[in-house]
């Protein structure tokens, strides 16, 4: 009985945990069309948030493999597929903020912040330039 509590407890924690955390995998939504058009996985190293594309979503007539040619950094004419998209987020009272994000369609590189919202299923992530106000936000799904 007692093992029983104990399991439950673990798992009600490690739900709960993971809800408050982006460190999974999440569906990106094309804030232009509400298309989805990846899977990025987000994982925690040494305090810091980094993600990588793991999947695409190319529409009819799209490069199923396409590379970063816009990148003008190592990234150039790298495979999308596996590319470092999002790093350097660290935790803040109520986000994760003072990170990058890639935005491989134009190679440019934005400061980014990100946010838990609905209970862990979405996360909310804001690429800008200098301020937070000169930007866009999109909304990811956690994948299960």
């Amino acid at each position: 009985m007692i093992c029983k509590a104990l399991t439950v407890l673990a798992f009600v924690a490690s739900t709960a945990w993971a809800q408050e955390t982006p460190v999974g995998q999440w569906k990106t939504i094309d804030d232009e069309t509400g298309q989805p058009k990846s899977i990025v996985e987000i994982v925690e190293e040494q305090g810091k948030l980094k993600g990588n594309v793991l999947k695409l979503f190319p529409t009819p007539g799209q490069d199923p493999n396409p590379k970063c040619d816009k990148c003008k950094d190592e990234r150039k004419d790298q495979p999308i597929v596996g590319l470092n998209i999002l790093w350097g987020l660290e935790k803040r009272d109520s986000d994760w903020g003072n990170g990058h994000i890639l935005d491989p369609k134009n190679g440019k590189t934005y400061k980014a912040k990100m946010k838990v919202i609905e209970g862990g299923k979405k996360l909310e992530v804001r690429g800008f330039l200098g301020i937070s106000l000169l930007g866009r936000t999109q909304t990811w799904i956690r994948e299960n």
